[in-house]
């Protein structure tokens, strides 16, 4: 009360802002009633008004009009013509003032006119005290208006909100801090734990460009999640893993934070991670949508199994135009018509080059065994399980795994040597298109929750025959707004007995809507087949006969061929198992064949056997295109 005092003792309001002036905002009429006074002497009238002061009485009209007075009863009060006030009424929008406005207004009028007052009463210093309230809500109410934020209405919002950005940015001070005995903890751990052929990647850290081919399950990505970690610690620099699909890029993360907290103790937060040396660790899928706002040192895993892999390889490479920037590729082979190959061989180098600045690489196994920089600056090499082994990994048995793997799968996914597809039934091209990022282009699919889809589908089991393995799948027919069959979930089993593999298809009834269920019912695919009809009697089992593979084939063929397949671009292995179908002829050779790879030697179809048996669903009619439908000729297959 003693600021009120002292703030009206003299004849000048300062720091006063107008809200009288009239606005265009608009506000229901009828609100009117509800907020006017009722009292039927306006605050004012204890005020002489010069008639001859159009200003004054304009305002005075306008107030009393926001009081609820019509025109008329204002023109009679104020003794001026009807035809002016309703002037004044229209040209000023009175009726489409806010509530907010109005009030300002009236209050801001009776609020002046106590402060002129020259001997003020409690009473005075008590209702300039209110009105001072009113007009401060009135202004967060106008402000709120205007911004939509409820800490405008209640400055304890703001101010809670404001201690707890306070906390976050303490917090975020003190996230993944590390002192400087952890560093140096992690740094010792990382040396001193490398085989000979990590010892050279990280020697050859030096490189721009370092491009690898390398055996599955010899610790690159392992590897190469820690050196970029150490990277961060030391330098600051950001770093950026690229993967095939988002999924499979956070698997550098989990490796990563698991490492830490296993020396250090401590839990890395966020994704990205942040240190608070600046540096940032990006976890991307290959959605170039998405991939091509960052900057930093780049590693692409898998990069011969990428789709669209030079359009992408702009992307990734756009990452790193600074010179600073390392970028680092590596991958198991995929097959010579990927886009990859003449990255890794040096076509990529000479197109758009005159010839005599054509360059010729040597990048067999015996040049690049030990790695080296190439003619186009690339630092290439090439590790196969048999390096791995003599640079200190003993955690293979190779023997065993020749008996699990044919000899293409085997000199493929361990010796490094690409695929020729030329001969394969179903080409790479097919597989490739179908490759996408389920976390990123399935909206309508959630693969880690309880229920991970809720429209219909279908699923498909191959069984083991001797050495190979057995794989379910669960694929999801077009449904609503997409068109396509997807390939939800896989699962492979390797010396599991068929009540196990049985049990896993009763998981999987229970978590998706299953429509249809088709298996090969020969060998251990009979034990199966009899439990799973127990609680699916409708499941289809099929004896393999030269129709019944013609058919399966050939209606996974004609998915493909369209384009209507999608599959997580990071599952390899259903690439590898298509292309293990081949075309060929029959033992007299006077009929046309497929060797469709079900035999011991060529185990690793069994997953895209699995998907034929989910696409049985479908019968040759069904893919008829209305009256143009043509008569599907069959093939005899040779198992």
């Amino acid at each position: 009360m003693g600021a009120i005092r002292a703030l009206t003792s003299g004849r000048e309001l300062k720091g006063t802002v107008s809200t009288l002036a009239p606005t265009t905002r608009s506000a229901p009429r009828r609100q009117l009633g509800r907020m006017s006074n009722t009292t039927q002497t306006p605050p004012w009238d204890e005020t002489t008004t010069d008639s001859d002061d159009t200003d004054s009485l304009r305002l005075t009209a306008r107030n009393l009009y926001w009081q609820g007075y019509k025109a008329a009863e204002i023109a009679r009060k104020l003794t001026i013509p009807y035809s002016t006030v309703a002037t004044w009424k229209t040209r000023e929008k009175w009726a489409d003032a806010p509530m907010a406005t109005r009030l300002a207004a009236v209050t801001g009028h009776r609020l002046l006119l106590l402060i002129a007052k020259p001997d003020k009463t409690d009473r005075d210093y008590r209702e300039i005290d209110e009105l001072t309230r009113v007009m401060e809500r009135t202004a967060r109410i106008e402000h709120y208006g205007q911004t939509g934020k409820e800490s405008d209405l209640n400055p304890n919002i703001k101010k809670r909100n404001e201690g707890r950005r306070r906390k976050r940015e303490e917090q975020d001070k003190t996230k993944n801090q590390l002192t400087d005995e952890q560093i140096g903890q992690l740094i010792e751990d990382f040396e001193s734990n490398l085989y000979t052929y990590q010892q050279t990647w990280l020697d050859a850290k030096r490189h721009r460009i370092r491009t690898i081919l390398k055996s599955r399950q010899i610790g690159a990505t392992w590897y190469f999640a820690r050196e970029a970690f150490v990277d961060a610690l030391k330098t600051g620099d950001n770093q950026v893993f690229l993967s095939a699909s988002k999924a499979q890029a956070l698997v550098f993360r989990a490796y990563i934070v698991q490492w830490v907290r296993d020396v250090t103790g401590v839990e890395l937060k966020g994704t990205p991670i942040t240190l608070p040396n600046g540096a940032e660790l990006y976890f991307l899928g290959t959605n170039i949508r998405t991939a091509q706002s960052y900057h930093g040192h780049v590693y692409l895993d898998e990069f011969a199994w990428i789709g669209r892999f030079a359009e992408f390889r702009k992307v990734a490479s756009g990452m790193a135009t600074h010179s600073k920037w390392r970028q680092t590729y590596f991958s198991t082979p995929s097959v010579i018509g990927h886009e990859s190959y003449a990255f890794w061989s040096g076509e990529h180098y000479n197109k758009g080059r005159p010839k005599d600045q054509h360059i010729t690489l040597d990048v067999s196994h015996a040049a690049l065994r030990d790695g080296r920089v190439c003619e186009d600056g690339q630092w290439r090499q090439i590790v196969t399980i048999y390096d791995a082994l003599g640079g200190g990994c003993s955690l293979f048995d190779i023997d065993q795994l020749r008996k699990e793997y044919n000899d293409q799968d085997f000199a493929n996914l361990f010796s490094c040597e690409w695929v020729d597809d030329t001969s394969s039934f179903f080409t790479f091209a097919e597989l490739q298109a179908g490759m996408v990022d389920p976390d990123t282009d399935w909206t309508d699919v959630d693969r880690y929750a309880a229920a991970p889809y809720g429209g219909p589908v279908w699923i498909g089991y191959d069984p083991a025959l001797s050495q190979d393995s057995a794989a379910v799948v669960v694929v999801a027919p077009p449904h609503g707004d997409c068109k396509k069959y997807r390939l939800l979930d896989k699962l492979s089993f390797r010396g599991v007995d068929f009540a196990a593999q049985a049990a896993a298809i009763l998981t999987l009834t229970q978590r998706y809507r299953v429509e249809h269920i088709g298996m090969d019912c020969s060998t251990i695919g009979a034990g199966v087949l009899e439990i799973v009809r127990g609680f699916f009697p409708q499941v289809v089992g099929r004896s393999y006969s030269v129709e019944i593979k013609t058919g399966l084939v050939l209606k996974a063929k004609q998915i493909l061929g369209k384009g209507l397949f999608e599959y997580d671009a990071a599952a390899t292995d259903v690439v590898t198992a298509f292309l293990q179908i081949r075309k060929g002829a029959t033992a007299s050779g006077r009929q046309a064949t497929f060797s469709a790879g079900r035999s011991k030697e060529a185990g690793h179809a069994d997953v895209a056997w699995a998907i034929m048996h989910a696409f049985d669903r479908l019968t040759f009619n069904d893919f008829a295109d209305g009256a143009s439908q043509k008569r599907v000729s069959f093939m005899e297959i040779h198992g």
